[in-house]
C-alpha cells in the first residue's frame, strides 16, 4: 500500500495581507497529479486543514474541490483536526462521508477506531489523533496525567491496545510538537495545559506516524516524520523546500519512504539596501515576482517607502527600517536607552532617531520652552 503524507494546509491563510487561496488550491490540486503518477492508495492529512476554526464559504469550497480532485485521481483520504481547526465543524459529517472515500477522525471517542484498508498483503489500520488540548481532553479521557504528554500517551495506549487485537499493519496520524522537530515563525504555539513538546517514544508501536503541526518537512526517524505545510507561511521558511512523503508498506510493515517536492507558486525572498539602490537598475530584477521582505538602510526613514517599492516589486509585503550606522540604542529596552540622560537629551535623541539629524537652533528653542512648560505643569499637578 502506498500512502501520501501531507499536513498543515491552512486553507484561508493570508501572507502579510496577501490572499493565498488561489495558490493553495493550485499546489493542493497538484497532489492529485502525484496520486495519479505514483499510484497512491490513500492521502493522509495530519491536521490544520483550515487556518481558522470558522473558515469562509469560499475556503470550504476550495477544500471540497481539492478533496474531490484527489478522490477522482484514485486515492481515499484520511483527515485529522489540528489546533487551527474546529474539530466539531470539520467532523460534522464523519458518519456519512466514508462512503465517498473521505474518512474524518476528529473525536476522542474514535481514537482507537481505525480506518481499515486492504491490499494484497492484508489489512492496514489507519488511526487518527486530532489535536488534543490537554486539560479538557484529559478529563474527557478520565486520566490524571497532565499536559500534552499525558493525553497523547493515553491516546497511543488505546491505539496500541486495539492494534494488538488485529492482524494488520498500522499508520497513525497525529498533530503535535514532537521533541527534535524544528519549528518556524508561522506555527501557533500549543502550550495550553502544559509543556508543548512530547517525546518521540510516546508514538512507539505503529509502522508509520504521520505528524502535523511543524511547517518544515523533516525526519525524526524512518517511521516518524513531519510533511510540513505545502506553502511557506512566514519568511522564516524561505529556505524550505516544501514536500510530501510517499510511504510504502509491504507485508512486513514499513518498506520505504520517499520525498516528493511540491511546486512553488511564488517564491519568498529578502533584500536589504537603500530605497534608491533597490529601485534603480536591473540588479534585483529576479525579485520582482517574489513575495518580498525588505529591510531599508537609509539614514533617514523614507516617506511612503512601501508604495514606492511596490511600483517595482508588486509583491513586496513586509518592510523594516534599520538605518546604516544607526544608534545601537535602538535595540535596547526603552528604560535602558534613556537611563542617565536628561529630558533634553532624550528629546533631541528622538529627533535624531526619527529624522536622521539633530534639532536646528530654532527647534532647540521650541523644545526648551516645551520642556519648561511641561515641568511647570507637572509641578502644579496638571
Amino acid at each position: 500500500m502506498r500512502a501520501l503524507h501531507t499536513s498543515d494546509w491552512h486553507l484561508g491563510r493570508t501572507f502579510h495581507g496577501a490572499d493565498l487561496l488561489a495558490e493553495q488550491e493550485s499546489v493542493l490540486g497538484h497532489l492529485a497529479d502525484v496520486v495519479a503518477e505514483e499510484r497512491v492508495d490513500v492521502v493522509l492529512v495530519a491536521g490544520d486543514i483550515y487556518d481558522r476554526a470558522v473558515p469562509s464559504a469560499e475556503t470550504v469550497r476550495v477544500a471540497a474541490r481539492v478533496f474531490a480532485k484527489i478522490r477522482r485521481a484514485g486515492a481515499q483520504l484520511v483527515l485529522t483536526a489540528g489546533n487551527h481547526d474546529s474539530a466539531a465543524r470539520l467532523g460534522v459529517f464523519a458518519e456519512f462521508v466514508p462512503a465517498g472515500g473521505l474518512h474524518l477522525r476528529t473525536e476522542i471517542d474514535l481514537l482507537a477506531e481505525p480506518v481499515l484498508l486492504d491490499d494484497e498483503h492484508g489489512l492496514v489500520a489507519i488511526y487518527g489523533i486530532p489535536y488534543l488540548e490537554p486539560d479538557p481532553c484529559r478529563h474527557a479521557m478520565g486520566i490524571e496525567a497532565k499536559g500534552h504528554t499525558g493525553v497523547l500517551t493515553e491516546a497511543m495506549r488505546r491505539i496500541n491496545a486495539d492494534l494488538a487485537g488485529r492482524d494488520a499493519r498500522s499508520i497513525v496520524l497525529a498533530h503535535a510538537f514532537v521533541t527534535g522537530g524544528e519549528g518556524s515563525d508561522s506555527e501557533r504555539p500549543i502550550t495550553s495545559g502544559g509543556v508543548e513538546q512530547v517525546g518521540a517514544a510516546v508514538f512507539d508501536g505503529p509502522d508509520y506516524v504521520a505528524l502535523g503541526h511543524l511547517h518544515g518537512p523533516q525526519r525524526l526517524s524512518d517511521r516518524l516524520r513531519y510533511s510540513g505545510s505545502p506553502l511557506a507561511y512566514s519568511f522564516s521558511e524561505t529556505s524550505h523546500r516544501k514536500a510530501v512523503w510517499l510511504v510504502d508498506l509491504d507485508a512486513d510493515g514499513l518498506a520505504e519512504v520517499r520525498r516528493r517536492e511540491l511546486p512553488v507558486p511564488r517564491p519568498l525572498a529578502t533584500v536589504t539596501g537603500s530605497l534608491a539602490d533597490l529601485l534603480a537598475g536591473a540588479a534585483h530584477a529576479d525579485l520582482e515576482e517574489c513575495y518580498l521582505s525588505v529591510t531599508l538602510t537609509d539614514r533617514v526613514r523614507p516617506i511612503d517607502a512601501m508604495r514606492k517599492l511596490r511600483e517595482r516589486f508588486r509583491y513586496a509585503v513586509h518592510l523594516d527600517w534599520v538605518p546604516e550606522g544607526g544608534d545601537p540604542r535602538g535595540v535596547l529596552r526603552y528604560a535602558d536607552a534613556v537611563r542617565g540622560r536628561s529630558d533634553q537629551q532624550i528629546t533631541e535623541g528622538f529627533f535624531s532617531d526619527c529624522r536622521g539629524s539633530e534639532p536646528n537652533p530654532a527647534e532647540r528653542i521650541l523644545l526648551d520652552e516645551a520642556l519648561v512648560a511641561a515641568g511647570k505643569a507637572e509641578d502644579h499637578g496638571t
